[in-house]
């Protein structure tokens, strides 16, 4: 074939370095087809993982970065990251000049050192660029201990080079995981549970609240929508689900009346602050929607009185020594939002858009007092975060708060700013069609590059991980197939347009069970949609629950899945985030909705039709089970029910919806669509008939505390 020629005349060849890299060249759509990925998806995505490739490229450049692929880990002494299991051992290549000597040296965190024995297993040599290079292998030693440590390669002429070296658990061992028990909890949105003394949105200390409400009641967990980092200025960004920053918090969600240093202001400043917070009230008391922006600002101003305000000796070294462990990764992030303040967009200039370019030192010094204040309201924020965990488990909750942790960051977020290398440039993340999104997602996050996290031996999930589990003690992973799979599409193309590309789970899942294993937190993987079975499977053998929801679980027929046949190691759930509360489904708002946004691709009355057939099948199988009486029983009894049947399921945890609880209806997010269609995560908390629900009103609900009752006594 003509090397010239178009590198599309030759799909076979490009599938194949797609498979070596892992790229899906196909996948079933969710009516059950195979679809092919087109030659320029291909050639963008390989391009995005380093390869140099594009749509322009030749017959003959898919040759040459075929070859690169096979020689890629003979170009290097040690691969760049080991995971191993513990217990496991884990042999692992070595490459170096053909016949010339190696020595590998395990180094662990705690400073103890040892050699690695070699293994007697002949690999040929290879011609790499002229050179032979040989490859010897080498064994981890069984009885490493959990941990993070390295490994030191030291050649023959003096060559060094070292390598991350993680040891995990081989599965999550806990307690809770290994007892017979179940326990239940609740599932809130906190920005849209707001109290008489919020400050037009949900915070730290209505959490602390909420907890004690829910734990009152007998739940042992409360999980909570991602807090993540989000812009310093308007507008602010919605979606829990799109951070700046997934390793810091969200300042939003502090209190400023809770800062200690508020008690000790001049009666001017606190009356300062107490305008700030009425006029903020006064305007939530007036609209039906969330407006973060009203708040923040408010909030900002609140808390840069209190930032300028003296600390004690003991609360200045507290922050000292905070900042000190947040390194440069905290000072990039503070840096981030003093210019992005100063611009005003969160899209900055050429000459400061990434934290490498040369004026960024400059402004760093320009704007040092700023970073301070947002180096401060980190501090402050998780402290106050911290503290509604240590309230929930003072309460009686076994686990207490249950982050929640979002698949990805925004495309100009700090996160991407500081660290642009570990992301896949021109790519974005989201999902191919489905039943509920039939024309696709495009959630605007670039991925992480899966050869870029080994470069970094995975320090960037880590420290993730470790941030989220600092103030709870379980840990939600939204869309936690990212972790096997991302959807990656093409800047500029249609979400119907991407195609998959694989991770090392072993890896990723490692990593997470080594710090969850360590903070002693539970780890629940949201693996809805289409799953491959071993997935399924093998988180279940490493310790992470699944979830299972009532309307996405089926048996023949579409019939619901009977009780029983649930899997134990779940979290059970009537309702999610991306759908609308029960009493909504029931109504079949998704449906109006949808149709009223253009969403449909299907007649409607072929929807509603569906609508029906589902609906009917639920309340045979909730008649069946004795979960409801009578040939008609009202919404309500429905919605009791629905949770009745899998308080019934063998499921580890379950988990009822406050919207549920309360009677809400509306939805708190329309997936597929953005502000200009729907007010996604911007819904207060609001009853059945539209009237909004504070913490306050919590303990004395009726209708919370029949289902909150029914749970206490069926889930144990």
């Amino acid at each position: 074939m003509d090397i010239h020629a178009p590198a599309s005349d030759n799909i076979d060849e490009l599938r194949r370095i797609a498979d070596a890299n892992g790229v899906a060249t196909g996948f079933w759509d969710w009516y059950g087809n195979w679809v092919g990925v087109s030659a320029s998806t291909l050639l963008k995505v390989l391009g995005a993982l380093g390869l140099p490739l594009d749509e322009s490229s030749t017959v003959g450049d898919v040759h040459e970065a075929l070859r690169l692929t096979e020689e890629r880990e003979w170009r290097r002494t040690l691969p760049p990251t080991i995971v191993a299991r513990q217990g496991g051992g884990y042999m692992f290549p070595v490459h170096v000049p053909d016949g010339s000597w190696v020595n590998v040296q395990w180094v662990l965190e705690d400073g103890r050192k040892g050699a690695c024995d070699q293994v007697d297993r002949y690999v040929a040599p290879r011609m790499i660029d002229g050179e032979m290079v040989g490859r010897a292998t080498f064994d981890v030693p069984h009885w490493i201990p959990l941990g993070w440590h390295r490994l030191v390669a030291t050649v023959e002429g003096g060559h060094v080079e070292s390598a991350t070296l993680i040891v995990v658990p081989n599965a999550l061992s806990l307690p809770l995981l290994e007892s017979s028990r179940r326990v239940w909890g609740v599932n809130a949105q906190l920005y849209s549970t707001r109290s008489a003394s919020s400050w037009g949105i949900g915070d730290a200390t209505d959490l602390a609240d909420l907890a004690a409400v829910c734990a009152d009641k007998g739940a042992d967990f409360l999980l909570i929508n991602p807090v993540h980092a989000s812009q310093p200025v308007s507008p602010l960004e919605t979606s829990p689900y799109l951070p700046v920053s997934r390793r810091w918090l969200n300042p939003i969600y502090v209190r400023p009346e809770s800062i200690e240093e508020y008690s000790s202001l001049p009666e001017a400043s606190r009356a300062a602050i107490e305008q700030l917070r009425d006029e903020t009230r006064q305007f939530a008391s007036r609209e039906d929607l969330i407006d973060r922006d009203r708040s923040w600002e408010a909030k900002r101003k609140a808390l840069e009185i209190i930032f300028a305000a003296p600390r004690s000796y003991h609360r200045q070294s507290q922050l000292d020594r905070f900042i000190e462990r947040g390194g440069s990764e905290l000072s990039n992030y503070a840096l981030w939002c003093a210019l992005v303040e100063r611009e005003g967009t969160i899209e900055l200039p050429e000459d400061l858009a990434r934290s490498s370019a040369p004026r960024v030192e400059l402004e760093r010094l320009e704007l040092a007092d700023r970073v301070d204040f947002y180096q401060w309201c980190q501090w402050v924020v998780a402290e106050q975060l911290e503290h509604a965990q240590l309230v929930a488990r003072e309460v009686g909750m076994e686990i207490g708060i249950m982050a929640d942790l979002a698949v990805g960051v925004h495309g100009y977020g700090s996160e991407k700013w500081s660290r642009p290398e570990l992301f896949a440039s021109g790519m974005s993340v989201g999902a191919p069609p489905d039943v509920y999104s039939q024309q696709g997602q495009n959630w605007s996050q670039p991925p992480w590059s899966p050869r870029s996290l080994a470069e970094s031996g995975y320090l960037p999930l880590r420290d993730m991980v470790r941030a989220a589990l600092c103030n709870s003690g379980a840990v939600r992973i939204d869309h936690i197939l990212g972790m096997f799979r991302l959807w990656w599409i093409p800047d500029g193309r249609a979400a119907t347009e991407g195609t998959y590309v694989y991770y090392d789970h072993e890896a990723m899942l490692g990593v997470i069970l080594l710090e969850a294993q360590r903070a002693g937190a539970v780890v629940i993987g949201e693996d809805l949609g289409v799953v491959e079975p071993w997935v399924r499977d093998y988180l279940r053998e490493r310790g992470v629950l699944g979830t299972s929801v009532v309307w996405f679980e089926k048996e023949g027929g579409g019939w619901p899945l009977r009780p029983e046949h649930y899997r134990d190691r779940a979290l059970a759930a009537v309702n999610i985030h991306d759908l609308p509360p029960t009493l909504g489904y029931i109504r079949g708002i998704q449906t109006t909705l949808r149709s009223e946004l253009g969403l449909l691709t299907d007649d409607i009355e072929t929807v509603r039709a569906g609508d029906r057939l589902e609906l009917e099948q639920v309340a045979v199988r909730l008649h069946e089970y004795g979960c409801i009486d009578g040939a008609e029983p009202s919404e309500r009894e429905t919605v009791e029910g629905l949770y009745r049947y899998v308080a019934q399921t063998p499921s580890k945890l379950v988990v009822a919806s406050l919207v549920d609880a309360v009677g809400d209806v509306r939805p708190q997010n329309m997936p597929g669509t953005g502000a200009d269609l729907y007010p996604n995560w911007c819904v207060p908390l609001c009853d059945s008939d539209g009237e909004e629900v504070f913490i306050e009103d919590l303990p004395t609900d009726e209708r919370l505390t029949s289902l909150f009752s029914l749970l206490s006594g069926t889930v144990r």
